[in-house]
């Protein structure tokens, strides 16, 4: 099994980059790829990811608007299109089949030992 999130770089403030994670070895039909990312000295949270408590699709707050996901099922990826970056939405980005524990509007990854991780992407998003 295997997931490799791609399409990171530099960007400038206000602009767009789509993220790809090419997925193999698993039927993409059976599981949700969310998205996660980790910025310097912070701690890893959901961008778009499953509840756990309650499969509901969650959308951090500071993303609303500006993310959107997608997914081809004739390639095996999952996309993730960024519009309007701003600096706080610099960090390494990762897809994986994790599911995400959701507290108000913020969410973070649930530790389960059977989630796939891709690599991660780094994002930097310069003013």
């Amino acid at each position: 099994v295997q997931l490799q999130a791609s399409g990171g770089g530099l960007v400038q403030v206000g602009g767009s980059v789509r993220l790809s994670c090419a997925t193999s070895g698993f039927n993409l039909d059976h599981y949700y790829i969310g998205w996660f990312r980790q910025a310097p000295g912070k701690e890893r949270e959901g961008v778009v990811c499953i509840s756990a408590s309650d499969g509901t699709l969650f959308y951090a707050d500071s993303v609303k608007g500006r993310f959107t996901v997608s997914r081809d099922k004739v390639k095996h990826t999952a996309d993730l299109q960024m519009t309007n970056l701003q600096p706080e939405d610099t960090g390494i980005y990762y897809c994986a089949t994790a599911t995400c524990i959701v507290g108000g509007t913020t969410a973070r990854p649930r530790t389960y030992n059977q989630d796939y991780w891709g690599q991660g992407t780094q994002v930097t998003v310069s003013s």
